[in-house]
């Protein structure tokens, strides 16, 4: 066998490594506490995420951009329509997290007809960073968004994490969809 190809094997063992303690390392966590600035009724609303979290089961889903087509025909659409079996597995509430403003998270939840799963905006990006989950999307042009990730957070801590393969900041992957579902948090919440 090659040394490149000794390399490349070492590195995919690596990435498979580091992705596994990467959840077992956030598993158990206390989230971090920041205000969101949100929008209702036409007035500017600080929410604090302790105040989303404390004494209750709540999933917190997070995708890089509101009115993207992932984020928009997979993800999203997937909490909503699963949004009452989730609660019938013993979660409070989903909530659904972007490195968006206020007024764009309300009129994508608008178009998007959302009656259960509640939008949140981070448009500072000072909670996803400090989930370290920011990343830079400038190839696209969209500057700092958060990486997919999900989580069923317990009375403000991480019970259980799942995030996307591939983290980067260059876009060398494909947008990728398959660890963050409604279908994971019902599979996990349905072992409990």
């Amino acid at each position: 066998m090659s040394t490149i190809k000794k390399i490349q094997m070492q590195l995919i063992q690596l990435n498979k490594h580091l992705k596994n303690n990467r959840n077992r390392m956030i598993e158990g966590k206390k989230c971090s506490s920041v205000v969101l600035k949100t929008r209702k009724i036409g007035k500017w609303v600080d929410v604090s995420t302790d105040e989303i979290f404390k004494g209750k089961k709540v999933i917190l889903f997070s995708l890089p951009g509101a009115f993207t087509p992932t984020c928009s025909e997979k993800q999203l659409p997937g909490f909503e329509k699963n949004y009452d079996k989730l609660l019938s597995l013993g979660v409070n509430e989903v909530y659904c997290i972007s490195v968006n403003d206020g007024f764009v998270m309300n009129a994508w939840a608008d178009q998007q007809k959302l009656t259960k799963v509640k939008v949140l905006p981070d448009g500072n990006a000072d909670f996803t960073r400090s989930m370290g989950m920011l990343i830079d999307k400038k190839h696209l042009g969209f500057g700092l968004r958060s990486w997919r990730y999900c989580a069923i957070i317990n009375d403000g801590i991480i019970e259980k994490w799942w995030q996307e393969d591939g983290m980067n900041n260059d876009g060398s992957d494909p947008d990728p969809y398959e660890q963050t579902t409604p279908e994971k948090c019902i599979e996990y919440l349905s072992s409990k």
